[in-house]
Order: structure tokens, then C-alpha cells, then sequence
């Protein structure tokens, strides 16, 4: 039987992020923000190689998560769906460690 992650870990944030039912938190949009944030800023190797339009589209994504975050009044509707989208953008092909 596998192990359950821990609640805050990486691997179960994603894991919560990307239940369509789960209705998204501003803490869950901050924390993905923050970070990809760190995996540019650490240079992850999951970025290197990337081919520049598929860097200029987590970008773009970033952005208008970023954007979304700043003027979302409630975590329901067509933005919500669209900024849950931009996240699963954003983190896709990076390395979600477990712990």
C-alpha cells in the first residue's frame, strides 16, 4: 500500500490543484507561483532544453495566472477554470518532488 503524502508537500499541493473539483485557494495559487518562481530561479534542469515557444507559453501562463490571482473574487466560474488551466500550464514537465 503506498504512502499518503504529507498534506503540504509539493507532490500533494499538484496533486490538489489538479482535482477539478477541488475548488482552488488563493494559497494554492501563490504557492505555485512561488513555486515555479524557484525553479527559474534555481535553473531546474526540467527548463533547460525547453524549446523557447514552450517557455514563452509558461510565461504567458504565469502572467495570467498571476493577473487572475489579482482580480479573482470568489474560486468558482469560468476564471476559476481558467486559472486552475494556467497553473496546470505552469507546472506541467516539472519535477514535483514528494517530500
Amino acid at each position: 500500500m503506498a504512502a499518503l503524502p504529507e498534506p503540504f508537500s509539493a507532490l500533494y499541493r499538484v496533486k490538489r490543484i489538479s482535482d477539478p473539483d477541488y475548488p482552488l485557494s488563493r494559497d494554492d495559487v501563490i504557492w505555485t507561483l512561488e513555486f515555479v518562481k524557484k525553479k527559474m530561479a534555481d535553473e531546474a534542469p526540467d527548463l533547460h532544453g525547453l524549446p523557447q515557444p514552450l517557455l514563452l507559453k509558461k510565461f504567458q501562463c504565469f502572467a495570467e495566472a498571476s493577473l487572475l490571482l489579482l482580480k479573482q473574487r470568489s474560486g468558482c466560474g469560468p476564471e476559476a477554470d481558467r486559472l486552475r488551466q494556467c497553473l496546470l500550464e505552469v507546472i506541467a514537465g516539472l519535477t514535483i518532488e514528494s517530500s
